[in-house]
Formats: C-alpha cells, structure tokens, sequence
C-alpha cells in the first residue's frame, strides 16, 4: 500500500487505502455506497471445484467485513489450457458460480489469461449505506473481541500437500475455507462493532495488530480461547508451518508479547490464513449475545477471545489461561 501513487482526497471515498482495510468503500447517494474488493491466489486444494468455492469465499468475505451484501463479481483467471484442458477450469468456474448465487450476488463476466499456474479469483462489488459501514479501526477499550471461525487453515492445507492429515481433518478446514461471513455479518448489523476485519493472509495476530494500530489501543488475547482446527498443534509440532506463518510471526516480534505461548501456538496465532473468520471488536455488554445467537445460527466455533486495552507498550499481549494446553 505504501508504495501506491498519492491523490487528492475526494469526499465521496469513505474508506481508501490508509488503513489496510479490507475493501474500498465510494459513495454514490445518500443512501448508497460502493464497496470494491478484488482477491485472486493458487490452488490450496485439489478439488477443482471446492478451489472456486474457496477463493470465491474468500473474496467475497471483504465485503461482509465491511457490513455490506456483494451484488455483482467478475472472475479473475490464470490458467494453462492447453496444459490441463478445459474441464478442470469449467469445474472451478462452477464451484464460484455456486458460491456466489449462495452469497445473493451474479457474475456479469471476467477476464482470463493464458499463466503456466492456475490462479483464480474474484473482483467483487457490493452494496452499503454510507453510514453504517464498518471499519478494521475504532476498537475501544473495553471492547471484548470475537473471532467467528477456527484458525489453522494454513498448516492443515499444509498438510494436506504433504500427505499428513486425516481425511476428517481435510474436510473440516475444506468446509470453514468454503464457509460464507455472509451469517456472522448479518447477525452483526443487529449489534453496534467498534472496528471488524476478516482474517485471511496476515494471520489472526496481523489482522488484531493493524486492528489495534490503526485503532490506537491494545489488545489482549487467551491463546486458550483461540478455536483451532483439529489437528493444528500436531501439525506445528512436526514443523509442518507454512512459510506465511513464519513470515508473519518475525514481522510481528516487536509488536507482540507471548506469556507461557509455546513456539508452535505463536505460529498457529500468525497462521497464514485462506478465507478466516470475522474478527469483531464489541462492546462488552452486547459480546454474549452476539455469540449466542453465533451459535444458535450454527457457527459453534465462534468465541470470545480477548479484550481491547488502552495502548500500551506491545500492541497484542498473549496470554494462556490453561496452562495445561500448549
């Protein structure tokens, strides 16, 4: 971001590039804004047609961050036909057609290129009032955080390429991956968040950090009540650890401070993550309900993992109230 060209403000831009946010947000009427978001990445799955669920879920997520409803998509496509032939693109194309009829909105078109990798994405427009929209700054202390999905999402699809998780364990993160926000959104507009981004590349600790930042506070989080994957600690232990994760936990060294957390889990809470949950700052009276009604909708995995604290010297603060978990 920091290397995108300066422009003069415009007023009718409610949300740029300043804060990293998840998608842009132009209003059009008093009543209408534009939110713009474009996500596109390789294959993590062998199903052809789960991979186009997945990365249509993943970038339609952007707009559910931002408290709007996605309307309309353009594909975005890489790929060797004459390498791999058509069926397995037909495949893709469907399983994001899918999605995206799940998620309210259409496809107009896209744009295709002949790439030696596959890589497919989606350019997604949606739809929000101009002042009801929601931002990943305006956390307040006081604030309890939620996380709406598991992580681990990049060590088990690790996993999965080297051969080393159970056909259980392949389907459940398959099935979060492929899991709309479009739910947690919705029960969310009945509530007031201070700040909400969804948690995808940067890992649950480097989305809570720019949350933090661009907020000036802090957080505090129990690994203990992070939800996880099944099999995500035995993975870490092994070392199966995308370079992502790493790479994110030595860019958030000076920002974070672990109590008691062993290696393994600090990599899990930086996991580089496909398609995550929404991470929402609320304020604490109106957490148990939102969870509630998480849970009553079927997103058992949804918790309360934290809290928001005046800034203080580390921006994320990590603590284990179970010792008994590593």
């Amino acid at each position: 971001m920091r290397l995108l060209p300066k422009q003069d403000p415009v007023p009718e831009l409610l949300v740029g590039h300043e804060t990293s946010d998840d998608a842009g947000v132009y209003q059009l009427t008093d009543s209408i804004a534009l939110i713009q978001t474009v996500d596109y990445f390789t294959p993590i799955v062998d199903d052809p047609y789960m991979f186009g669920q997945i990365a249509a879920a993943n970038a339609l997520s952007d707009v559910y961050a931002m408290g709007g409803h996605p309307k309309t998509v353009l594909n975005i496509v890489g790929y060797p036909v004459k390498k791999l032939g058509p069926d397995m693109l037909a495949e893709i194309l469907r399983g994001a057609g899918d999605k995206v009829k799940e998620a309210g909105a259409i496809t107009v078109g896209g744009h295709s290129v002949d790439d030696q990798e596959p890589k497919f994405g989606l350019s997604v427009t949606g739809i929000v009032h101009p002042e009801r929209f929601w931002k990943n700054v305006g956390a307040k202390p006081g604030d309890l955080l939620v996380l709406t999905k598991p992580i681990g999402v990049g060590i088990l699809t690790t996993g999965i390429k080297r051969g080393a998780v159970t056909p259980d364990q392949e389907s459940a993160v398959t099935k979060t991956m492929a899991m709309l926000n479009k739910t947690a959104a919705e029960i969310l507009t009945d509530f007031n968040p201070n700040a909400v981004t969804d948690v995808t590349g940067f890992g649950l600790l480097g989305h809570a950090s720019e949350m933090a930042r661009g907020s000036g506070v802090s957080f505090e989080i129990d690994y203990h009540k992070v939800p996880l994957l099944d099999g995500t600690y035995q993975l870490a232990e092994k070392g199966i650890v995308p370079g992502g994760s790493k790479a994110n936990h030595n860019w958030l060294i000076d920002d974070v401070l672990y109590n008691h957390i062993s290696k393994e889990s600090q990599l899990i809470l930086c996991d580089a993550i496909t398609s995550g949950g929404l991470l929402v700052s609320i304020p604490e009276e109106q957490a148990a309900d939102y969870i509630s009604k998480l849970h009553e909708a079927g997103l058992q995995d949804a918790s309360i993992i934290g809290k928001v604290l005046p800034k203080n010297e580390k921006l994320i603060l990590v603590n284990n109230s179970a010792s008994q978990k590593p």
